[in-house]
Parts: structure tokens; C-alpha cells; sequence
């Protein structure tokens, strides 16, 4: 169901309720506690009308992902009073955050409006005592690290703005950056800024984006197009779903910037079918941009433009492989061919096409508005600017955390996330998903940068971070995960096809004590066969998923020459 606003601000003193309607939320009770919202500030059992000719200073609004997901509902509580140190984002000064609250039942609704009522008012007593008392146990604590450390570029918009509507995004300067690129900026300049800026493809690979946007322009036919890959599959992993449910235009902003400079006039947005609600965002918002001249034939009156399609997958976890994405958005099977050509020569059609994943096409107006110089001065190393991270498992604060790159995976899990659950202790964390490995606890110093984690035999991949407590055995998470790979074999290449499932049965056999031959035996196939796959699979998928199980052998081998083990149970 669409999501608007319970009516508007119009006096000089306003509150706000921002009810998160973000996929976290949904599934914990959000689309009822805000149906319950609305309900209580427009039903009949509302409180007294507003002065005639006016709005009523309390309303409601449905807004996307507020971060600390793994506390939801959430609800935030803003006084709209223009006051000074303000911490909302830019074109949002006037709105001051002072309470969010978590795990909100739809029957606590009432209350938050009573309270917000008792915020207008601003009299002593206004807010009933009773009412804070019911509500206090649902406080959240904004000076928590989660909320403090965090440098939200990406992320700077969600939980702000409405997903549903424009108007909301256009209010805070969403789409400025496009027009200002029309107006003021030749498309190489456009491409010499993104490449100062030092942005690396934050789908996993970490390839210059500033080198991926000038090959595609240099390359000749026509005509071009520009991809966003939404197809984001690693478990644990919800970044870029929640840019898409929470700030859908700020993606078509960076796509129709992206589009600009390298010559397309085609856009596609590749979204999974696993991700209805992002879905429905994203159809939305096209249509409004196209009815405001901000996307089409002509965007702003200019010459340029760019007609945006949006196409959904059936939920292949190989799809996110670029080439494998060109043969679904072509209506064929989604597997994935050799390369070169690249798609920058020869990609959707035949023709020249860029294709960066839905959190760099994000990155892009912030850049812009920012400015490169300040951009590439976060981060360190080659890896700048910020990266967004999906923070779950064995820790205390789970969510969605936006850090600059170079901060260790110790800042990010022991600081923003709290550390670990009562009575726990960490292992290690899990970077990069299912073709990714673990970090373990002593390593947690380790600067989260592309290189850094390579080094240590595990990746970025798209951002997820899995927490792991010490009451997990490492082995049967690298089977969980070589079950998953194999799974999602599109079964093109035999190293991968059939290798990930003699891994698998090679690592069953390892957890049984070792097979007649003996445990170090079947250890030693173990390796020889995961280099073999890495080394001669087809795709990344192939290629990534022996590494959690070579790089687990690296630091927690005791665990698996401590047989019979926990799987031998199986």
C-alpha cells in the first residue's frame, strides 16, 4: 500500500513522528504501527480538531530505513522548531531529532501521539507522566556510537525522506546535482570529478569507477545504456535494498548523472524479485521523475535525457555477475559467458554499457555536492570516501552503518555495533558473504579497505558484516555456505558445478573425522580442490566460494582437526 503523510506542518511549531516502513520494520509490525498512526491522528478518535484554516502541528510520517534495524519498529519524535545545531541533513535543518524509539507495539501509537500533542503545547506538565513512563522503556539512547560515529553520505536522506513521494526528495535537494551537471559541467568534466574522487565500485570488486565511466564513453556505437545492478544476493546483506525502499529518486539521480557522462540514453534498473517492496519503490519514482522532466527525453528542458527501465529478476544468486545480468535483462538464462569483450565494448545488445551496483550510482550526487577534494580526503589508502555496511549476528546493535573507509572492523563491531551479545564472546566477523571469509577477533584492528581484506584471504563484497560468537563452529559455517554456492550453481562450468559439491562432501567427510585415509588426507584434497575451483570456475561465484573455506583453514584450522566434530552429528 502507498505510504503518505498524515497531515502537514503548518505552524511555527511542529512535531513530526518518522514511522519507519522500511522491509526491517515491515516484518517486526511497521505497517501496522503505522496504520495505527495514521488511524489515531485522522480517525474519529483523534484528538481535537486543529484551529480552522490550519493543519494540524502533529502528523505523521512513513519514511524509510532509521538504521538500528534489529530494534525495530522504530519510531522518531522531531520538534520542528528552526532551533540552532540542528542534527538533521542538509535541507532538513529545521527539523531537530530528539527521541527515536524502539520495538513500538501498534497499541503504544496513542501514546506517541499524546506525547507529541504535549511537545506542541511546550507547557509544564503538557506531557502526561504516565504516557512517558508506558514509553520509556522504548527509548533509544541517540548518543550511542551507532548513531554517532557514522558519516551517512550514501545514507544521508533515508529515514527522512517519504520513498513515496518526490516532492519529499525534491525538498532536499535531491536531483540538484543532476541539474547542475546539465548546466554547469561538460560530461568529461563530470567523469574527471567521479575519478578524483577516488569512488571504487562498492559491488564488491572495488574497479575505479572513474576508469569504468571513461572506457564506456570512449567506447564506439551507440546506442549506450547504464545499469544499475540491484541484484543483491549475499545473505546477511541488505544495503542496497534499503537505498531502494528508502531513497529510490537519489538512485535515479546518480543513474541519470551516470548516464550523462558516459553518452547513454538508456538506463536499466535490475532489481530481484525478492525485493517486492524496493520493486514498487523504484516503478514509483521513475514515474514521478518522468512527470516532473527530471528523467525522459529531455530532463530539465535540456538536450539530454534518459529513458529508465526497470527489470526484475527471478532471484539467481549469479545474476549479480555482470555478464550473467545482461543475459536475464535480455530475457535469457542468467548465466554468465567469458570475458573479454567487456560490457564497456559489448554488453547489453551488443552495445556499450556501464553497469555499477545500486550503492555507487547512490554515492555520486553526494560527491557532487560535497565536492571530490573532500570526498577522496575520507577513507584511506586507495579505498576512499565512505562504504555502507549491513552490521548483524552475535552483537548487541544490528543494522544498517555507514562509516568512512579505513575504520577497523573493531570500531565498527566493538563500538557502533556494542560488542558482544551478554555473556558471549566474538570469534571473528565475516566479511563479503558466501565468496568472502573470516576476520578473526585478534584481527579486528585490520582497516576496513579493499586491500587489507584481501590480504587477510577474505574480501568487501558488498558490505554485509556477520558477526560470529564463539558458540559457533567456523567449519559448519563454511559448509552452510558451500551448500548455499552449490546451490546456486548456474552450472555452466564444471569447477564450479560440480567442485563446490565435492567440496562440500570432501568438508562433511572432514567433520566425520576423515574418512578412511585420515583426517590430514582428506585435509590436503580439501585445499588442492578449493585452489582448483577458485582458479578455474568461470564467474565469481566459483571463484569466491572455496575462500571462506581457505581462509578458515588459515586461522582456525584447530577447529578443524578437532575431529569428530559438531557436524559428525549430522
Amino acid at each position: 500500500m502507498a505510504m503518505a503523510s498524515a497531515g502537514k506542518p503548518a505552524t511555527s511549531a511542529s512535531v513530526q513522528l518518522r514511522c519507519c516502513t522500511a522491509s526491517g520494520c515491515r516484518l517486526q509490525g511497521g505497517e501496522r504501527l503505522w496504520s495505527a498512526l495514521v488511524d489515531g491522528l485522522t480517525g474519529s478518535g483523534g484528538a481535537a480538531e486543529p484551529p480552522a484554516g490550519r493543519a494540524d502541528p502533529v502528523y505523521a510520517k512513513a519514511v524509510g530505513c532509521l538504521g538500528l534495524c534489529g530494534s525495530g519498529p522504530l519510531v522518531a519524535v522531531d520538534r520542528e522548531a528552526g532551533e540552532p545545531g540542528s542534527k538533521a541533513p542538509r535541507g532538513l535543518e529545521g527539523s531537530r531529532h530528539q527521541w527515536l524509539y524502539g520495538r513500538v507495539t501498534p497499541e503504544q501509537a496513542s501514546d506517541l501521539i499524546a506525547m507529541a500533542r504535549g511537545l506542541v503545547r511546550q507547557e509544564p506538565g503538557s506531557v502526561n507522566t504516565e504516557v512517558i513512563t508506558r514509553l520509556h522503556p522504548h527509548q533509544v539512547d541517540l548518543e550511542l556510537p551507532f548513531f554517532r560515529s557514522q558519516r551517512p553520505l550514501v545514507l544521508q536522506h533515508c529515514g527522512w525522506v517519504e520513498p513515496d513521494s518526490i516532492e519529499s526528495a525534491l525538498a532536499v535537494g535531491t536531483y540538484g546535482q543532476l541539474l547542475r551537471c546539465l548546466t554547469e559541467h561538460s560530461p568529461a568534466e563530470v567523469r574527471a570529478l567521479i575519478h578524483r574522487s577516488g569512488l571504487r565500485g562498492r559491488g564488491g570488486a572495488g574497479f575505479p569507477t572513474g576508469v569504468k565511466w571513461e572506457r564506456v564513453a570512449a567506447a564506439a556505437g551507440t546506442p549506450k545504456l547504464v545499469v544499475a545492478n540491484g541484484d543483491e544476493g549475499d545473505p546477511g546483506a541488505f544495503m542496497d535494498r534499503t537505498v531502494m525502499e528508502s531513497d529510490p529518486h537519489r538512485l535515479l539521480e546518480g543513474l541519470a548523472i551516470a548516464a550523462y557522462a558516459v553518452g547513454a540514453d538508456r538506463g536499466v534498473l535490475f532489481v530481484r524479485a525478492e525485493y517486492p517492496q524496493a520493486v514498487n519503490q523504484l516503478r514509483r519514482a521513475i514515474q514521478q521523475a518522468e512527470s516532473h522532466g527530471l528523467l525522459g527525453a529531455s530532463i530539465g528542458g535540456s538536450d539530454r535525457g534518459v529513458t529508465v527501465k526497470l527489470r526484475v529478476g527471478a532471484g539467481a544468486y549469479v545474476c549479480g555477475e555482470e555478464t550473467a545480468l545482461m543475459a536475464a535483462v535480455q530475457g535469457g538464462r542468467g548465466t554468465p559467458h567469458t570475458r573479454p569483450p567487456y560490457p564497456a565494448q559489448s554488453g547489453l545488445w551488443g552495445k556499450p554499457t556501464l553497469i555499477n551496483n545500486v550503492e555507487t550510482l547512490a554515492a555520486v550526487p553526494a560527491i557532487l555536492a560535497m565536492g571530490t577534494g573532500a570526498y577522496a580526503a575520507l577513507g584511506s589508502g586507495r579505498s576512499r570516501g565512505t562504504k555502507v555496511f549491513s552490521l548483524s549476528g552475535a552483537v548487541r546493535h544490528t543494522g544498517l552503518v555507514e562509516v568512512p573507509m579505513g575504520t577497523s572492523l573493531r570500531t565498527v563491531v566493538m563500538e557502533l555495533g556494542g560488542g558482544a551479545l551478554p555473556g558471549g564472546r566474538i570469534k571473528a566477523v565475516q566479511t563479503g558473504g558466501p565468496g568472502g571469509g573470516f576476520v578473526p577477533e585478534h584481527l579486528l584492528d585490520t582497516p576496513i579497505d579493499y586491500e587489507a581484506l584481501v590480504n587477510l584471504g577474505s574480501a568487501m563484497g558488498s558490505g554485509g558484516l556477520v558477526v560470529i560468537g564463539d558458540d559457533v563452529a567456523i567449519p559448519d559455517l563454511v559448509a552452510h555456505g558451500l551448500r548455499f554456492c552449490a546451490e546456486e550453481s548456474c552450472g555452466k562450468c564444471v569447477p564450479c558445478r560440480a567442485g563446490t559439491v565435492q567440496l562440500l562432501t570432501l568438508l562433511e567427510r572432514v567433520q566425520n573425522g576423515g574418512g578412511d585415509r585420515g583426517l590430514e588426507h582428506t585435509l590436503s584434497q580439501l585445499e588442492e580442490l578449493a585452489a582448483m575451483v577458485q582458479a578455474c570456475s568461470l564467474c565469481g561465484l566459483g571463484q569466491g566460494a572455496p575462500r571462506p573455506l581457505l581462509n578458515s583453514l588459515r586461522f582456525f584450522r584447530s577447529e578443524y582437526t578437532a575431529a569428530p566434530m559438531a557436524g559428525a552429528e549430522r
